[in-house]
């Protein structure tokens, strides 16, 4: 299989690390944790630890099954091995589309977050450069791509680590003019479930989605200079990492402000820093943010591009998908999702608002199939280890199979939560209309591909 793809492999295990910490920290820790704080107030930090568990175990699942058989497809073509073919071909193209709408938002964010500091240039301009500017890094070579989100990752985690130093100092024993605050916020207005139980298990389909990307880790396992020592070093590090980036954030902001007090429109990292006199701390944090956006426009390339060479190995998609350039990066992928993206940015200026909230609800869907089929495809995986006697690692899934079924429980409830909110019921009505086009495709695809089997047969007779 690793022939077949043909692969450089030139991502060393520091960008494997920061990779899988890049995926875990999105732009909403920085920019929209004031209005989920509204929604449930300190419980949040027990939705962020609960999900940050859930998210583990997929990663632990889907490193078990990468250290099995290291390939870019990934989730995709265990699904494929696995569960069927059509599994494969379902996980890998919604894996695609869900990255295609996520990178439409990052890139038309991008230009929102140039305005800022520009508010006179086009916001379409900042837009396109950006997109120009992450196909150039993914086309060069895998190992530029690797480096930029090292770069993009680290801006991320050392913004974080500021807030958490400075926030411990002031809960602690004071900074300067602010006197020390103690902890009394978490539980002195209205408890710490001050919106019920209900209140937390709403935000749950919000902070999981905090964590859409952090699988990426398991696309670049092809090009992974040594995926045997960096991927499990890179998982086994994301369920601390999201206990000290998100619950510990959420609770350094949260004992410092109360949360009812806290302005859902302004950024908790600006107002910390404002609290204290860091000169520009609006624009430091647009900044964070806007390399953010552009992280996620980069791997959103970059996991595209992939996918769609993997789906034409498996004939699953045009053959030309599937070709690499002569740095052996898979360049017509690249670029025909690099169109993609483009065509998107221009949709989101000339669709009405709500039909582009339809269409990235798909996203949504997307994340929640392929962690769905990461455990279902790490059962049958350990099932055909008894069964066919396929080589077993020794990185496991801690508590298989019992874990596997809390997290497709997990998974079903957020889906409840989907229809319960509102603002995210209308991902329940699109995903019904995206499997229904998929069943189409895949339906093509098989017929297509027997009658080229069938041609292939005649001539060799």
């Amino acid at each position: 299989m690793n022939q077949q793809e043909n692969l450089k492999r030139e991502l060393k295990d520091r960008h494997i690390q920061l990779i899988a910490i890049g995926g875990a920290i999105g732009v909403g820790l920085f920019l929209g944790s004031a209005k989920a704080i509204q929604a449930a107030g300190p419980s949040l930090m027990f939705s962020y630890a609960l999900a940050g568990i859930i998210i583990f175990f997929i990663m632990r699942a889907l490193g078990e099954l990468i250290l099995y058989k290291p390939v870019s497809g990934s989730f995709s073509k265990y699904a494929e091995e696995f569960v069927g073919p059509w599994a494969g071909f379902f996980t890998g193209w919604s894996y695609w589309f869900m990255w295609i709408v996520t990178g439409m938002a990052e890139i038309t964010a991008v230009g929102q977050y140039m305005t800022k500091w520009f508010p006179n240039l086009p916001q379409w301009i900042p837009a396109l450069m950006s997109l120009i500017f992450v196909y150039i890094i993914n086309l060069v070579a895998v190992k530029l791509f690797g480096e930029f989100e090292f770069w993009f990752a680290l801006i991320k985690v050392v913004t974080i680590i500021a807030l958490l130093a400075i926030g411990l100092v002031i809960i602690s024993v004071g900074l300067g003019n602010i006197p020390a605050t103690g902890i009394s916020n978490l539980w002195s207005h209205g408890g710490f479930f001050p919106k019920g139980i209900v209140g937390m298990l709403l935000t749950l389909q919000m902070v999981a989605f905090a964590f859409q990307g952090v699988e990426l880790v398991g696309v670049t396992a092809g090009e992974a200079e040594n995926p045997n020592k960096s991927i499990p070093s890179a998982i086994n590090k994301v369920l601390w990492r999201i206990m000290l980036f998100y619950v510990g954030s959420l609770f350094v902001i949260m004992s410092i402000y109360a949360w009812n007090q806290l302005d859902p429109t302004q950024s908790p990292f600006v107002v910390t820093f404002e609290k204290i006199g860091i000169p520009y701390a609006a624009d430091i944090i647009n900044f964070v943010v806007l390399t953010a956006a552009l992280s996620s426009c980069n791997s959103g390339v970059f996991s595209t591009g992939r996918m769609l060479h993997s789906l034409a190995l498996s004939k699953q998609a045009p053959a030309a998908f599937g070709k690499l350039n002569k740095r052996q990066v898979p360049s017509v992928g690249l670029t025909v999702s690099g169109a993609a993206l483009l065509i998107g940015v221009i949709l989101n200026y000339l669709v009405p608002e709500k039909a582009f909230v339809y269409v990235t609800s798909t996203a949504l869907v997307g994340s929640l199939w392929t962690w769905g089929m990461i455990v279902v495809a790490h059962m049958k995986y350990r099932k055909a280890i008894k069964e066919k006697g396929l080589p077993e690692v020794s990185y496991k899934l801690p508590g298989a199979p019992i874990t596997n079924w809390i997290v497709l429980l997990f998974l079903a409830l957020i889906v409840v939560m989907l229809g319960v909110d509102q603002d995210t019921r209308v991902a329940l009505y699109v995903a019904p209309i995206w499997f229904a086009i998929l069943t189409v495709g895949y339906l093509y695809t098989k017929k297509r591909n027997a009658v080229t089997s069938t041609s292939t047969e005649k001539q060799a007779g």
